[in-house]
């Protein structure tokens, strides 16, 4: 079975994505998680709602979510991106079921409902922040799925034990799914050629990582890259034999990255 993640950016290649899983599921199951973050971010400005994005006192880079930036992301991800991804697969023959992570309780996070961030040189708590940390899955649900010959297409956000809807990383919450599901490969495609040495030079690209070299190459992963090693690293941990990072804007994207042209972890 194979996991990919694809991110929320402009320039990704849908179609590439959806034509390559049509190929891929022919030979095995195919789970498809997808981000949103550049149609969030529309919606947001055309809503007149502004999107913060706060750094941790470790320097990753994330988004504060109160109740109004909940409801644009609602929109956003379980919405219109999901459900413009589940129509692509099916224009292609693949019969793909799109759900977030609220749907039959999906993806159970822990809150965390106060975070430190780093403002002016400054740490600060934010307090009241919707966001939380998927730690179970619900694996019945998406093997009935998967046995039934479905592709479940998933995103954020995620629900609480208490039934709150959190928003959750994607990243962080695929590899928990991964390591749930007993996945042995898993693919990470964004707008990148994979993991640069210089974020400003495309030729600068990792081509391999060890498990042990993780902690290395962590000050190579700047803003949002920091979120997918950290989830290269929980997936690996959970069982994961090998992570693949792939270029999202090219043709076969997933096939790409499968044949080792991006960077491959483990």
């Amino acid at each position: 079975m194979l996991l990919v993640k694809a991110g929320g950016g402009r320039d990704l290649n849908w179609e590439g994505v959806c034509a390559d899983i049509a190929e891929i599921r022919a030979s095995e199951p195919v789970v498809l998680v997808h981000g949103a973050s550049t149609l969030r971010d529309d919606l947001a400005a055309r809503l007149n709602v502004p999107v913060r994005t706060v750094v941790s006192p470790s320097g990753v880079t994330s988004v504060y979510t109160d109740r109004e930036a909940i409801e644009v992301f609602l929109m956003a991800y379980a919405g219109l991106a999901n459900k413009r991804l589940v129509a692509g697969l099916l224009r292609g023959g693949v019969p793909a079921v799109g759900l977030c992570g609220v749907d039959g309780r999906l993806w159970e996070a822990v809150p965390k409902k106060d975070i430190p961030v780093v403002e002016n040189g400054k740490t600060k708590l934010l307090r009241d922040n919707l966001t939380g940390r998927v730690e179970r899955v619900n694996t019945g649900l998406l093997r009935l799925l998967i046995d039934n010959g479905y592709v479940p297409v998933l995103c954020a956000p995620a629900i609480s034990a208490e039934g709150e809807i959190v928003n959750t990383d994607n990243d962080l919450a695929a590899a928990v799914m991964a390591g749930a599901l007993g996945i042995t490969r898993m693919v990470y495609l964004f707008e990148a050629p994979g993991l640069l040495r210089d974020p400003g030079h495309e030729d600068t690209r990792i081509a391999r990582v060890g498990r042990d070299g993780i902690e290395a190459v962590l000050p190579f992963a700047r803003g949002r890259m920091k979120k997918k090693i950290m989830g290269v690293r929980k997936a690996l941990d959970a069982g994961v034999e090998t992570v693949y990072f792939g270029d999202g804007r090219i043709d076969h994207p997933v096939r790409s990255a499968l044949a080792g042209n991006g960077t491959v972890f483990g």
